[in-house]
């Protein structure tokens, strides 16, 4: 079996400083206003404008515009990633992919659990869990002849699914707001922490507002706040 560390990658191509992504929102929020006058080559109206939108609540507009991203996690994350309504999901199927063939690799993989230590009772205890689980896996179908439909019964949350998440900026704004939190589970906070991060390195003003502790936090909301 492997085990492997939970990642994303955005799918969805950014432009440079993200002012092509907020030009988009900008063209169509001035049809409200017919203001296109004002629209300025640079970006700046952009941002000035998308900023406004943001501050106002008026985030309608938001939902011209939309990014895709594919994460590897454990199927306990995907289980609540699927909980957002306005989004578009594509998830690795335990009814149709055979662990058992060459071409996944013949074995399971499982995510790591980052709040269990490595060396301890409960890693051990983990481990086991997980080894006991493939080899049933494997054995019911390559001695029971069972379809992996019918197999994967035996799997636990922590298996390794990817999936892809597609949703407009408004969504994700929801989504950061839900799953960045403290309160958040923490295997959900590591994919969606840096993920807020990144983004606003990369599209100014949609999600600046947002702010997650993180990495620098002790789950009780006390510690430093970070951008």
């Amino acid at each position: 079996m492997k085990i492997i560390e939970p990642k994303y990658e955005i799918l969805t191509e950014i432009s440079d400083g993200g002012i092509k992504e907020l030009q988009q929102i900008e063209r169509v929020a001035r049809v409200c206003y017919k203001s296109e006058d004002k629209i300025t080559p640079d970006g700046e109206s952009a941002k000035k404008l998308v900023g406004f939108l943001v501050k106002q609540g008026h985030e309608a507009m938001l939902e011209h515009s939309q990014l895709s991203v594919l994460f590897t996690c454990d199927r306990g994350v995907a289980n609540e990633l699927v909980r957002h309504r306005i989004a578009s999901f594509a998830q690795e199927s335990t009814r149709y992919c055979n662990y058992s063939k060459e071409k996944l690799g013949g074995e399971l993989s499982f995510v790591k659990p980052s709040y269990i230590l490595e060396g301890t009772p409960e890693w051990s205890a983990w481990g086991a869990v997980c080894h006991r689980a493939e080899d049933v896996y494997l054995y019911m179908i390559n001695r029971g002849k069972m379809r992996p439909e019918q197999a994967r019964c035996v799997l636990p949350l922590c298996l390794k699914t990817e999936i892809v998440v597609t949703a407009n900026y408004r969504e994700w704004r929801n989504i950061f707001k839900l799953r960045t939190p403290v309160a958040a589970h923490p295997q959900m906070r590591e994919l969606m922490c840096p993920l807020l991060k990144e983004l606003q390195s990369k599209i100014p003003v949609v999600f600046d507002d947002i702010y997650t502790y993180w990495p620098k936090d002790d789950q009780t909301g006390k510690g430093s706040m970070v951008k």
